[in-house]
């Protein structure tokens, strides 16, 4: 791989756990994303994956631990200020505007970026003006990238499964992330689908110098992009490090894999 992370964290998550009534959904779990990497984590279903994931992006708060992003601390951020630093994430489920275009959903994703007052928007004059036709020219490199221009002017409710999927990341993409979660990013796709997926992300991840942390069940795809792996289990964090020394864990072997590979 030609990725170089730094080794200098990005993000830290110390000793989160969070809890709905008595079901203990984290517990103490602790991780880094380092700069410039690729993290998996992964782990059975009802592992708490996808509420690590809530609880970094903000839209869960912990009941005891914090977040650092970048040295500060951002535990209590709410979700459009944590965005605002620069966060970017997809869901498991596809969370278009179906009844938009694809080029209208990706726009979307710039709204954080758009500066200007509503005087210089009424007139569309001056900086709302070339600050429009900037966005677009973003927007239109990142279709450009993901290989969507075909589709561009398609309504968003009217494509493939896959090809939705790969919208979201589109719209992630065009907030211009720092660091972008990816929610089980080629959950229901076919063989085909999933290449392009991982091309994708690797290239977000060597071409845009994006930090990337993802979910993903299928071991074959994890072991081929990521650069580290975190294995939760009931809430817990009971693995971490890169890919070959995880796949031969015996913790993980017992808790996730169901036999040891050779």
């Amino acid at each position: 791989m030609s990725r170089m992370p730094d080794g200098k964290p990005l993000l830290e998550v110390e000793g989160i756990s969070v809890r709905f009534g008595a079901v203990h959904a984290l517990s103490q779990v602790s991780l880094d994303v380092r700069r410039g990497e690729v993290l998996a984590i992964i782990g059975p279903n009802g592992a708490g994956k996808t509420t690590l994931l809530n609880v970094i992006s903000g839209f869960y708060h912990p009941h005891e631990g914090r977040i650092l992003f970048e040295g500060r601390d951002r535990t209590r951020l709410r979700a459009p200020d944590v965005a605002a630093l620069g966060f970017a994430r997809t869901f498991q489920n596809v969370a278009l505007f179906r009844g938009m275009t694809v080029l209208d959903n990706v726009m979307t994703g710039r709204l954080l970026r758009m500066r200007g007052s509503f005087l210089w928007e009424a007139l569309y004059w001056g900086p709302a003006r070339r600050q429009e036709l900037e966005h677009r020219a973003f927007v239109e490199r990142i279709i450009d990238f993901l290989e969507i221009q075909a589709i561009r002017k398609t309504v968003a409710g009217r494509l493939p499964y896959g090809l939705q999927k790969r919208v979201e990341l589109a719209r992630a993409l065009a907030a211009e992330p720092t660091l972008l979660l990816l929610d089980e990013p080629m959950a229901g796709m076919n063989v085909e689908e999933k290449e392009d997926m991982c091309r994708f992300i690797l290239n977000v991840n060597d071409e845009f110098g994006t930090t990337i942390a993802l979910i993903e069940h299928d071991m074959s795809v994890v072991m081929d992009i990521s650069d580290r792996v975190a294995v939760l289990d009931y809430g817990r964090k009971i693995a971490e490090g890169p890919p070959d020394v995880v796949r031969n864990d015996p913790a993980v072997i017992h808790a996730y894999l169901g036999v040891a590979h050779e």
